[in-house]
Order: C-alpha cells, then structure tokens, then sequence
C-alpha cells in the first residue's frame, strides 16, 4: 500500500509540474462560470420545474467542453513514460504492474476531481447568497431548486463515474502509443463516439422500435445526466460505467505488460 501512495503522489505531481494542468484548470472553470452564469439566468426568466443543477450540466457550453478535458489529463500517462525512456526504470523497481497502472488511473481521477470541486462550490455559494440577501423572489426559488441534496449527490455520482470511463479511456489510449499527440487523439475520438453516436444513431435511422430506444437510453450520457440532474439514479448505469472502467483497466494493464515484454 506504502508503494502505491509513493507512485499515486508521483503522478498527481506530474500533473501539477506541467503547464497543460494549469490551462485546463482556468480553461475549464472559466467556461463553467460562464456556463453556470447563463444557467442562472435561464432559471430566473421565470417559473421552471428544471433545477439550477439541471441546467448547468445538461446544455451544449458543458458538453462541448467536457470531452475536451480527458486527452489533455491522461495522454502523458504511459506515451510520455515511453518517449523518455523511463517506463524501464519504473518497470524494474520493485513494484508490480497493477500499482503502475492504477497509480496513474488514481492521479488522473484525483486532477478530476479537484477540476470539479469548484463548480460544487458555484451552487453553494449561489444559494447562500440567495437565501442571505432575500432581494430577489425568483433568485431564491432558482436557489431551493439547486439545492436540493439528491441533486447534488446524484449528479457529481455520474460525474465521477463518466470521469472514471473516460479517464481508463485516456490512460488505454496512452499505453498504445510513445506520442502524446496520437494518444490524445485517439483518446478525444474514442469518448466522442461514445457521447455522440447512440443519439446520432437514433437521429438517422429514426426509429420506433422501443428496443433501439431503450438501447439508446442506456448507453447515452446525455440520457443519464438528465436522469442523474433530476435526483434519480439507474443502478444500471453505475454497475455499466464501472464495469467498463475495470475492462479498461484489465485491457491496459495487459497492454503494458505486453509492451514491457517486448522491450526486455
């Protein structure tokens, strides 16, 4: 356990050391202030059934940002290792594959999280505001629709989960190649397809058959993040997101394994 904690903070201080993690910290909190400011004004146009939270995380501002932040996060994971040489000392130090791969999956998903923990504080600081100031009737009817807990809790539930998936994307994606470029690349084209093509599908072939629908519905994040937003969980999605998270992470581990082999 000892060795993982020594690898896990090596990988989060990787992260911090490069410039790449500072302009995805101010790219993307800027973009979900602006985000989070047209929420907020939308739920104050008047009377709405739609949460703050709602509004926030289900518009195109968030999603055309959010895949953007994957490659940029994992492509250094493996490929970098690769290109500099240093995955051989890593490999021949005493630790075993499984503490390398996870170390870099946990220092990925802990960047992610701290990316996300100021928007939590957008809400909360929103309400507070509303409920303490008392000026405005609909800013505190906006501010009880966002702060319902279930909401909350829900919605940063599947945004954990959705980051986890795409992160062991990033990290798969990464221990393919030694270029970092190709490895965003291919990483940005996996999670796009994945966000798009269920709904793209549907679009094209139009179809009524309730089975495609259904389909559709469990594998589309869009689907899942108006549910999740709305305080209802799918313990479908969760055992589907998790369970693509450790396929990844099997596959990759036996990526690098395999890599390893052929460079001994």
């Amino acid at each position: 356990m000892r060795t993982f904690l020594v690898l896990l903070s090596r990988e989060v201080r990787s992260l911090f050391y490069t410039p790449i993690a500072y302009v995805v910290l101010v790219f993307f909190l800027a973009l979900m202030g602006f985000n989070f400011q047209s929420a907020v004004t939308f739920v104050n146009q008047g009377p709405t059934e739609t949460t703050l939270v709602e509004v926030t995380f289900y518009n195109l501002i968030f999603w055309f940002v959010y895949p953007l932040i994957f490659p940029l996060i994992t492509m250094r994971a493996f490929s970098d290792e690769y290109r500099m040489g240093t995955i051989e000392t890593l490999s021949t130090a005493p630790v075993n594959d499984w503490q390398i791969v996870l170390s870099k999956f946990f220092g990925a998903v802990a960047f992610y999280v701290i990316l996300f923990l100021p928007t939590f504080l957008y809400f909360k600081l929103f309400g507070w505001i509303a409920t303490t100031g008392q000026k405005v009737h609909d800013i505190a009817q906006a501010a009880q629709a966002a702060q319902s807990a279930g909401t909350y809790i829900t919605t940063y539930l599947l945004l954990l989960l959705l980051g986890a998936f795409f992160i062991s994307i990033g990290i798969f994606a990464s221990s393919l190649v030694k270029d970092q470029v190709n490895a965003a690349i291919i990483s940005l084209a996996t999670v796009l397809l994945y966000l798009f093509v269920p709904n793209l599908l549907g679009l094209m072939l139009n179809s009524t058959d309730p089975r495609f629908t259904r389909m559709r519905g469990f594998l589309s994040p869009f689907d899942h993040m108006r549910d999740f937003a709305r305080g209802m969980i799918d313990t479908r999605q969760v055992v589907w997101y998790l369970s693509m998270t450790v396929l990844l992470l099997v596959i990759t581990h036996q990526v690098f394994q395999s890599r390893k082999l052929k460079a001994a």
